[in-house]
């Protein structure tokens, strides 16, 4: 009996030493940074092809890469703040009420920097031209601007923002489709001159090969920019807004946006 208490003390004070070396090593050797921040980011996987959910669930897109790029050492602003990113899906329609609550740090999901948002949010510098485009024939070589509408056959989605700006152009003869592969095809067939849809995402079926033998014209019909939203007076907001300068500056915001657009990025303001 005596020998068998001795073993387990024996047993007990050797488990106790184990826990302290690795307690030791831990002090000297810390598996995470105390300096690195989770940045819990939130947003909506459902808008193509800014973040989407791949076949195996990975979060994928122009903005989570690019959010993956704010948080590297290249941006520099991991060497500032020592960002680690932690993305939360969200509906879109509750991402501002969850700002404003501040049970996330920052959402990215394509949102729009308005002046009602910013009663409320914050926003950094636009990271993301926006707006309408003219989809036109590869071999169309007529169409160049908005000017260059007037009087032509155009296709556009019913209840659109492209169907109510062609409602503006001068003697437009208007074709309304359900979705954007029936007007696209029409276009293909030859029964309409021009289309008018979203930029983004006609660019990105373009790249993809599902819009075989039709260009966008470079000129944006209509403005917006997309910012990167945070609760008001965000302490991260600066180091956000440094990062997406390095960004811009040292080539890597130009590659995400190639990568995602095959088209190279207009300028966008500082703020």
């Amino acid at each position: 009996m005596v020998k068998l208490i001795n073993f387990k003390w024996q047993q007990l004070i050797l488990s106790l030493g184990c826990l302290l070396l690795i307690i030791a090593c831990q002090s000297l050797y810390p598996s995470t940074s105390p300096d690195v921040k989770i940045l819990k980011v939130a947003t909506d996987p459902t808008f193509v092809p800014f973040e989407f959910q791949t076949a195996d669930g990975k979060l994928a897109g122009f903005d989570i890469d690019l959010m993956n790029a704010l948080a590297s050492p290249a941006a520099g602003i991991a060497k500032e703040a020592g960002f680690a990113i932690q993305f939360e899906s969200l509906p879109f329609d509750g991402t501002i009420s969850t700002l404003e609550a501040k049970r996330v740090d920052a959402a990215i999901s394509g949102i729009t920097i308005t002046a009602e948002r910013l009663k409320t949010i914050a926003f950094s510098r636009p990271y993301f031209k926006a707006g309408l485009a003219i989809a036109v024939r590869e071999d169309n070589q007529n169409i160049k601007d908005l000017k260059s509408l007037k009087g032509k056959k155009i296709a556009v989605q019913i209840g659109s923002t492209g169907a109510d700006f062609a409602k503006t152009i001068p003697n437009a003869k208007i074709s309304t489709f359900n979705s954007g592969p029936e007007f696209f095809q029409d276009l293909l067939n030859g029964n309409v001159d021009a289309a008018i849809s979203d930029a983004f995402a006609t660019l990105y079926a373009i790249k993809n090969g599902k819009l075989k033998g039709i260009r966008v014209v470079a000129d944006l019909l209509t403005q917006e920019y997309y910012g990167i939203a945070t609760p008001k007076d965000s302490p991260h907001l600066d180091a956000i807004n440094k990062g997406l300068a390095t960004l811009l500056s040292n080539g890597t915001y130009k590659q995400i946006y190639q990568k995602w657009f095959d088209a190279e990025p207009p300028q966008l303001p500082d703020s």
